[in-house]
Parts: structure tokens; sequence; C-alpha cells
């Protein structure tokens, strides 16, 4: 007589599935943060180079590693460089050396001298601009100084406030030559979280087709698993839009403003797309059989096809006409009493995916009145 399948076995099957799932999602969505940081970083570490270098063979200075983090710290690692905040950077960081450097010289180190410097670099910050990074600059670099008062004697009084300005010039000449479009990174946000909930949906088709709960699990867990990258995207299009209203950059204010309701509206879609892949074992009679879901599956991948048009559209700041126009059919088609047939698991699943639907139509510029209207009644 042959044994039954070991339970144990199986959940521990199950969850080795899961986390090497989850493994391989992770590693795709750092190499998409790897890839939108490349040439920024590639840029920020040059220019930290060439302070160095400019401070070192210029100067004569032995060890001028102020004028590298300098650089490094005005620039950053995104693309996402204004002219102003570039300049508060570099400004907080050359208070904050030489208000260290001053102490360092009039009244040596130690923990006193230190809770003194800090303050008068805050105050002094706070009184040249009301920018937050000047005061925090300058704040961490005399503190930096102050704990560091060995490197004075390398190369002479103020030589590391010298550094600090080269590196803050160098990181300015960089942002003034190589002007960088904020658009660009939430786009690159944009068309990822939008490819997450893609994602997410053909695997739920693909479950449904091949009547497969382990895919349709998986689509649960690809789904949770794009919550940072719908955050990043919704929390860095927000911030710009508030940034644009009182920046050089209000001309995008509108664009920005967009973005972040987009990714409002997709981030509602993905979870109740979650909800989605959640009720959809539940179609699973007690005996394990399955009813006819290829018309669901149908349906779920044609509103897939719709998101990954808005994918790209969103990414290369095109037309949505043509996503429009896919998920306006996927709109008509949800009904549930087609699709569903006389099964009201399957037209719950279709009920499900109406909410969603509406959602990226309104992400695809859609009005809200005219994307419900586009649903058949129920």
């Amino acid at each position: 007589m042959r044994a039954g399948p070991d339970p144990r076995r199986a959940g521990a099957a199950a969850g080795t599935a899961v986390r090497s799932l989850l493994r391989r999602i992770r590693l795709r969505q750092g190499w998409a943060r790897v890839r939108t940081g490349f040439w920024p970083i590639v840029q920020a570490s040059l220019a930290a180079g060439a302070a160095y270098g400019i401070a070192h063979l210029l100067l004569g200075h032995a060890q001028p590693f102020f004028a590298a983090v300098a650089a490094w710290v005005c620039l950053g690692f995104s693309f996402d460089r204004e002219l102003r905040r570039v300049a508060e950077v570099a400004v907080g960081v050359a208070v904050g050396v030489g208000m260290g450097e001053l102490v360092v010289e009039v009244i040596g180190s130690g923990w006193w001298q230190l809770t003194v410097v800090l303050l008068v670099s805050a105050l002094l910050a706070r009184f040249i601009d009301r920018g937050p990074l000047l005061v925090t600059q300058a704040g961490v670099q005399a503190i930096v100084v102050v704990g560091l008062p060995l490197a004075v004697a390398a190369d002479g009084a103020f030589g590391r406030w010298t550094d600090a300005v080269i590196g803050g010039l160098v990181a300015l000449v960089v942002t003034v030559l190589t002007p960088g479009d904020p658009r660009r990174r939430l786009r690159v946000q944009a068309a990822n979280g939008t490819g997450e909930l893609a994602e997410t949906l053909e695997s739920i088709a693909r479950g449904l087709r091949a009547r497969d709960l382990d895919e349709l699990g998986a689509a649960l867990v690809r789904g949770r698993a794009s919550e940072p990258v719908l955050a990043e995207w919704r929390d860095g299009a927000r911030r710009s839009a508030e940034i644009a209203q009182v920046s050089v950059n209000r001309g995008h204010w509108a664009e920005f403003r967009l973005l972040a309701e987009q990714a409002v509206l997709l981030d509602r879609a993905m979870r109740s797309v979650r909800v989605l892949a959640r009720r959809a074992p539940t179609v699973v009679g007690p005996d394990g059989s399955w009813p006819d879901v290829t018309a669901a599956a149908d349906l779920v991948e044609r509103y897939a096809g719709g998101v990954r048009l808005l994918s790209t559209a969103l990414g290369g700041g095109g037309s949505m006409e043509d996503a429009r126009a896919l998920l306006l059919e996927v709109a008509a088609a949800s009904d549930p009493r087609l699709v569903g047939g006389d099964d009201l698991g399957v037209a719950s699943l279709v009920v499900l995916l109406r909410a969603p639907v509406v959602d990226t139509l309104e992400a695809a510029g859609v009005p809200g009145g005219e994307a419900r209207a586009a649903l058949p009644e129920l």
C-alpha cells in the first residue's frame, strides 16, 4: 500500500519555492535600482576622485579626503540634482569644516569643543539659508573635523576647509555641465511599478490557464513583494511635486503631480489584484475539480497586456492611447455573467477584477466617471 505525501515535506518544499521566488524578485528589483543609479554614481565617483586629485596635485595636500567627501555628498547617487540643493550641501560642508578648523586651531578638540562647534555651525547655517540640508551638513562635517584633529598638521591651518571648498566647486561644475531631468528617475520608477502589476496579473493568468495553485500562490507573493517599488514611486513623485512648487522645476509640477496621482491609483490597483490572487484558488471544488476558467484567464491576460502598454508609455513619457483602448475593451468585457457563466466562484473573480481595471483606466487618463461607465452593469 502506497503511503500518501508527507505534509511536512510538502510544506517545506512550498516554503523553499516561496523563498526562491522572493529572492528572484528582490534580485530583479535590485538590478533595476542599479540600472537607475549607475550613471549618477559613476559621475559622483569621478567627481570625488577629481576633487581629491586637484587638492592633492595642485595644492599639495597629503590626504585631502574632505575634497572627495564634499564632492560625493553634494552629488549623491541619483539624477535628481537641483543646482540649489547641490549648492546648499556644498555651503553646508564648507561652513561645517571651516568652523571645525577654527575651533581646533583656537581652543583644541574635546567633548565641549565639539558641542560649541556644532552649536555655532548649525546656527550659522540657519542664518545663511533656510535649507535643512545646509544645517545638517554643517553639523556633520564640523563633528568630523573636531573628531579628527590630527589631520590639521599635515596640510596647515584650514587645509581641510580648502579641500571641502574644492569638492563643493567640483560638484557644482558637474551639476552645471550635466543637468539632470528629474522626470527621468520618476519615469523609470513608474515603468518599474506598473511592470510589477503587469507581472502579477500575468502570473494569475498563467495559474488560471494551467489550473496551477502554486502559480497562483506565486502571484500573491509577487504582488506583496512589489510594495517597495510602488512605494518608492509614490513617495518620490509626491516629494518631487512638493519641491517643484518652490524650485526651478516648477514648470514640471503638473507632470510630477500626475505621476503622483498615477502612483496612488496603481498602488490601489495592485492591492485589489492581490485580493484577486488570494481568492482565485477558491474556485476549486472540494474534490479538487476546476470549473471552466479559460475566459477569466483570457480577461486577466488582456488586462495585463493593457498594463504593459501603460508601463511603456509611462516609462517613455509617450502617449497612453493604446493602453487606454485595450483597457477600455477589458472593462467592457468584465461582465461576471458572461465570463463566469453559471459558476459563482469564477463570476466573483470577474467582480474583483473590475475595481483595479477602473483604477488603471484612471491612471491612463480616463476620467473616473467614464471609466466606471465602461463596465457592464451588474
